[in-house]
């Protein structure tokens, strides 16, 4: 019912546009739109509370009232945007050129405007009688026995707060244990014989995965290579090797198209080499049996590890080590660690609430994705009592053996109903995702945008709005969040299966998505579809969509070979998403049709190797992302600058956009804009395009070097900026960047000193390249203030300068800091006892000479100490030597598990 909610939301928006907008409606048809604004206001109230209960809790009557609204409010959407699609695309013909042409354009379309307005007064006197037939039915509205709303407490903490929780509490015993079983008479050695499989098993959200990543995490330095993949139930083989590939370092070889060629390829790899790999989620026997293929028995020793919910799987692959729960002592500091934090993980700081934790906490038995969504649920609460016993009261019977599913799911359905609106339909979204897939969080907040999921507040972008809404979906542990590789911002997520499968379930019985693939199809038994996921279809429906059940898709996302049954576009009417990312769209597709989804809002065909986009994509008014990155384009269409609507656009370095890119003023998402020699006129373009939060510039132009920083003064809303310069060198000393700037990548662009922009510190700045000429001691500590920062990219031009300088990094500096890259110093770097706490990766570029002068005066010692043993969570130290200007760097690799 959320669903209907967020549509009729946006529909009372939408009427009140016809009344002021000019569309010359009759008089009549005025009167009739205002008596449906209170109406569907009402509609909308009674929802939301019927929307407070689970549906299996609703009254019968309830539920088929609320089912003939939604349907309700879909039409009359439809019916409202096909009227504004055709009335404002006659605007263009009224300025048709003159003379016997453009009189007789103008003619037909005045004709066809009358008809469309008369149509759409036919369509509002429907509308009003089935409105006021479903108010007769619903005996106006009134909703007995739904409680009240409660007010909620805010939870200041972030997720990273409590995932790092999810992965240490009670997991030490299991992790160690482990070990044990993967090493030679338990040593911390891994084997170097021969290989061992284990594979860990147990049902959802025991916490298998998290188990099989610490212990990966904690070995896989012992190994010449390592990967971790996710399957799913319905796995892509073919992806699933190529990211077993990718993880292992090796290249992909174009060549290497179908999973034979993979085997072969992955065992070729492995077959000299000592290898640890991580295979999860495994469902069926023949997928391991598959995979197994293709990782090699030799004689160096291997490490596979697996996990599954299976038993017989377990004891087929061999090696089946059953997950444990965690016991209560762990579940308690799990639980309020996550409530109220680090300093009360031990015991509950309100008494009064002691008692129900412990029954809670029984109920949870142990199962960590339990214990953590109703504890998330339970800090965005007030510390009440009463308010505590009814969400125990609301989770059913207890765990028997942390084995029933059905109960888990009413856990995590509960947390789903204590979601705002808004949030619920979002959630509901990402059923349309197959299990295990990296959802890319900008595309996903642009699909929730096009759907009109996101609604307009005051002071705040359409995109930041939806950025709101992940982060809350993060917070309450719904999705899971994936990192970049430099481990700086969210880039991805994910969704337990769990969860997938709850939301999966109450999709269904909304009629919100209809998902295809190559075991089932699941939808509700209505014949008109409103989202359409294909998920790895592999053989064709024994007969095709009728082409009246495509009138009212609003969503049709595909994945992999699913392609080949899509729907002709010439079926949709009413598309706003079209995501066909990932699909093959063999040469001379044709894509005309697009230029006839007047309503699509989103167009994804990134990797998808089409070569050319139609000109008619100019006629898409109302498009706010287009998304070529990984195809064959080599230029876009000159009528892309009609696109007045567009605020992302995401195409290759390679791909040319056309004069006049300035006149999409409403672009917030640019990347990767490529300048040459020809692009004199980028700067001046760029200069049009205020609302950018995010722009990615391939620059190859020092002619236009202080015109495009005199431009990037400008923008000042840009959040995320990166540069690729070649050609030279730039200088960045007149730029200043926003005060709310999160990611600066300035690859070849230079200051002459750390800018004064730095220092009161950016706060929310977490990714940082930059390039110094000179840096002061002063200057690395105001670096090492920024509370955010995750990776630093840090190059100095001492050496060039003559400037020898060492460097101290002080205690409490970096508190954030992950990944640390320093270059060009002409001097050591000396790191105190509590500098970068959290510094996993170290590089650090020296020069030999003054390696030998630091050696030399440390008493004849001959002792090199940079004060790595006071950074306690450092895993991997690099080092490259300058010798001299002829030769090459020397590089050495130190990592701490082989120095234990």
């Amino acid at each position: 019912m959320e669903v209907v909610t967020g549509v009729l939301t946006g529909l009372v928006f939408k009427l009140g546009k016809l009344l002021v907008g000019e569309y010359n409606l009759q008089k009549g048809v005025k009167g009739e739109i205002m008596f449906l604004q209170p109406e569907l206001q009402s509609m909308q109230g009674a929802l939301k509370e019927i929307s407070k209960a689970p549906s299996d809790e609703l009254d019968h009557q309830d539920r088929i009232w609320a089912s003939e609204v939604r349907e309700l409010s879909y039409d009359i959407e439809d019916s409202i945007d096909m009227f504004v699609v055709r009335c404002e695309g006659g605007q263009q013909l009224l300025a048709a050129p003159d003379g016997m042409r453009g009189f007789i354009d103008r003619s037909l379309d005045l004709l066809t405007r009358f008809r469309v307005r008369r149509q759409v007064a036919m369509d509002i006197r429907d509308i009003k009688r089935r409105v006021i037939e479903a108010r007769e039915r619903r005996e106006a509205y009134k909703i007995d026995g739904v409680g009240g709303a409660r007010p909620d407490v805010v939870d200041p903490r972030l997720l990273a707060h409590y995932t790092a929780v999810t992965e240490l509490v009670g997991i030490d015993d299991a992790r160690d244990e482990l070990i044990k079983v993967l090493t030679d008479d338990g040593s911390q050695e891994a084997s170097k014989q021969h290989g061992r499989v284990v594979s860990i098993v147990g049902c959802g959200g025991l916490g298998k995965t998290t188990l099989a990543n610490v212990v990966y995490q904690k070995i896989r330095t012992q190994f010449d290579c390592w990967a971790f993949v996710s399957v799913s139930q319905t796995p892509d083989m073919r992806r699933l090797f190529e990211g077993i590939l990718s993880e292992l370092g090796k290249d992909i070889n174009e060549e290497t198209r179908d999973v034979r060629h993979f085997i072969d390829a992955i065992g070729k790899f492995l077959q000299t080499k000592r290898y640890c790999i991580v295979i999860d989620d495994i469902w069926d026997i023949s997928v391991w049996k598959m995979i197994r293929c293709a990782l090699p028995d030799n004689m160096g020793g291997y490490v596979i590890i697996t996990t599954t919910r299976n038993f017989k799987v377990a004891e087929e692959i061999g090696g089946a080590y059953s997950m444990k729960a965690l016991c209560h002592e762990s579940s308690r500091k799990l639980f309020y660690t996550r409530i109220f934090g680090n300093e009360e993980k031990y015991k509950c700081p309100d008494e009064h609430l002691t008692e129900v934790s412990h029954r809670i906490l029984n109920k949870c038995a142990g199962v960590p994705l339990a214990i953590i969504t109703i504890a998330s649920l339970l800090a965005n609460k007030a510390r009440d009592k009463m308010e505590w016993l009814e969400v125990y009261n609301s989770i059913g019977t207890g765990l028997e053996d942390s084995t029933d599913v059905e109960n888990m799911r009413k856990i995590l359905a509960y947390s789903y109903y204590d979601l705002k609106y808004h949030l619920r339909v979002c959630l509901l979204y990402l059923s349309m995702f197959p299990e295990d897939y990296p959802i890319t969080k900008n595309h996903l907040i642009w699909m929730w945008i096009a759907e009109g999921f996101v609604q307009c507040e005051q002071g705040k972008s359409l995109f930041e709005l939806g950025e709101c809404y992940f982060n809350e979906l993060i917070n309450t542990s719904m999705i899971q969040p994936v990192y970049d590789r430099h481990e700086a911002m969210i880039e991805h997520c994910r969704v337990h299966d769990m969860v997938l499968e709850v939301i999966r379930s109450l999709s269904n019985e909304d009629n919100f998505v209809t998902i295809l693939n190559n075991e089932h199809s699941t939808s509700s038994q209505s014949k008109m579809f409103r989202r359409l996921s294909l998920q790895n279809s592999v053989v064709h429906l024994a007969s095709p969509f009728p082409s009246t059940s495509m009138l009212q898709v609003r969503s049709v996302i595909t994945f992999s070979s699913a392609l080949d049954q899509m729907p002709a576009l010439a079926s949709f009417r009413v598309l706003r998403v079209l995501n066909l990312k990932g699909s093959y769209l063999p040469q001379g597709c044709d894509l005309k049709h697009l230029g006839n989804l007047f309503h699509l809002r989103y167009l994804g065909l990134g990797r998808t190797y089409t070569n050319e986009l139609p000109e008619e994509i100019g006629n898409l008014r109302y498009l706010q992302t287009l998304d070529v990155v990984g195809s064959y384009i080599g230029s876009l269409p000159s009528t892309v600058v009609q696109l007045r609507h567009l605020m992302c656009l995401c195409v290759d370095q390679n791909t040319r956009v056309p004069n006049g890119i300035g006149r999409l003023t409403a672009l917030e998402e640019l990347s990767t804009l490529y300048t040459c020699d020809e692009s004199t006129d980028i700067p001046e373009e760029l200069c049009h395009l205020t609302e950018l939060r995010v722009l990615e510039l391939f620059f190859w132009n020092n002619t236009l070097e202080k015109s495009l920083v005199a431009c990037l003064c400008k923008l000042r809303k840009i959040q995320s900026l990166v540069i690729w310069a070649s050609g030279g060198e730039y200088n960045f000393d007149a730029w200043v960047a926003p005060r709310h700037v999160q990611r600066l990548q300035l690859q070849s662009c230079w200051f002459s000193r750390l800018p004064d922009w730095m220092n009161p510190s950016p706060l929310g700045l977490s990714f940082l390249w930059i390039n110094v000429r000179e840096l002061r001691q002063e200057d690395l500590e105001t670096l090492g203030r920024l509370p955010a920062l995750r990776h630093l990219y840090l190059k100095l031009d001492h050496e060039k300068l003559k400037i020898p300088r060492r460097f101290i990094v002080g205690a409490c500096s970096f508190p954030c800091l992950v990944e640390c890259r320093l270059l060009g110093f002409m001097g050591a770097v000396f790191f105190h006892q509590g500098a970068m706490i959290k510094l996993r990766n170290l590089s650090l570029t020296l020069y030999a000479r003054d390696v030998r002068e630091i050696m030399a005066s440390s008493d004849g010692s001959c002792c090199f100490d940079l004060g790595l043993g006071n950074l306690l969570s450092l895993q991997e130290f690099r080092v490259s030597l300058f010798t001299s200007d002829l030769e090459a760097p020397t590089r050495w690799k130190w990592r701490r598990p082989r120095l234990q």
